[in-house]
């Protein structure tokens, strides 16, 4: 018994949700999101979205899961919105946007010059005495991690000193240098 999958999602004032054959589409005041599904079928009633699936199988099972999951992300996204937070430790690096360009100098010899998606909002800050942190905000939870995670990829951080560009409050697993 999928215990994600029979949580009903509570739809907030505000947000739409339309359910095509195989097409679900949610609308609210950040923006607009669909999503294909198959293998369940999505009710709703009384301000409540509700996932079933027909069988037991093993297959309905996880897809009963799953598209539970992705819509309640998606209600809650276009309500509420997603926000990761990215943050550059190393000295000489530096992160600073004009517009929907970041551009971060990570200790390579030219800049990385990254173009990001219309429906992602950055915002750089450099503090003195602090880490210079890159803020990325979107209605799309699977659109603003793939571009924290392509961001981070840019330079991992490296387990000796900690330098890279890595998500904020991550642990990380650091290792002993060479013992004198």
């Amino acid at each position: 018994m999928s215990r994600i999958g029979n949580n009903p999602i509570t739809i907030p004032e505000g947000v739409t949700i339309d359910v095509q054959e195989n097409m679900v589409t949610v609308k609210g005041k950040l923006g607009e999101l669909t999503q294909e599904y198959s293998g369940v079928s999505i009710k709703i009633e009384d301000g409540e979205a509700v996932v079933s699936r027909p069988s037991d199988s093993k297959e309905h099972k996880a897809k009963h899961g799953l598209y539970r999951s992705l819509l309640s992300n998606m209600v809650e996204g276009v309500s509420k919105g997603w926000t990761k937070e990215l943050e550059l430790v190393g000295v000489g690096y530096r992160a600073s946007n004009q517009g929907q360009k970041l551009d971060l100098a990570l200790g390579f010899s030219h800049n990385i010059v990254f173009e990001l998606a219309p429906e992602v909002k950055v915002e750089t800050t450099s503090e003195k005495g602090k880490n210079p942190t890159i803020k990325l905000t979107s209605h799309d939870k699977q659109l603003v991690g793939h571009i924290a995670a392509k961001i981070r990829s840019f330079r991992k951080p490296e387990p000796y000193k900690g330098k890279g560009v890595k998500f904020v409050g991550e642990q990380l697993r650091r290792k002993a240098g060479k013992s004198a």
